[in-house]
């Protein structure tokens, strides 16, 4: 596994087209390292390559489907009426992705 750098962290922030500023940058380094301490210890657990990987929380997990019913939905006017901000049948939201448009 990689060794977090600086560089890496601004590179990986870059392409997630987020801007980090020194500190930001260098808090993200602490984290990466205790989550990069704490996953060593794990590869010292002893036959640890040998433990099945855990596919549930609970050994015992058991569900049942419901059987798929259609059922009759409310009138898109009732659904619309606690809209603050719509257009015809469309609801308006806040654009949060991009520029100040």
């Amino acid at each position: 596994m990689p060794k977090f750098t600086k560089e890496l962290v601004d590179d990986l922030a870059k392409k997630l087209l987020i801007g980090l500023s020194e500190e930001e940058n260098q808090m993200v380094l602490d984290e990466f390292a205790i989550i990069d301490e704490n996953l060593r210890k794990v590869e010292d657990f002893p036959n640890i390559k040998e433990i099945s990987p855990m596919t549930h929380a609970l050994d015992d997990f058991t569900f049942t489907l419901r059987e798929d019913v259609a059922a009759p939905s409310i009138p898109i006017e009732d659904a619309l009426r606690n809209c603050d901000s719509k257009e015809g049948r469309e609801v308006e939201v806040p654009k949060v992705v991009g520029g100040e448009n």
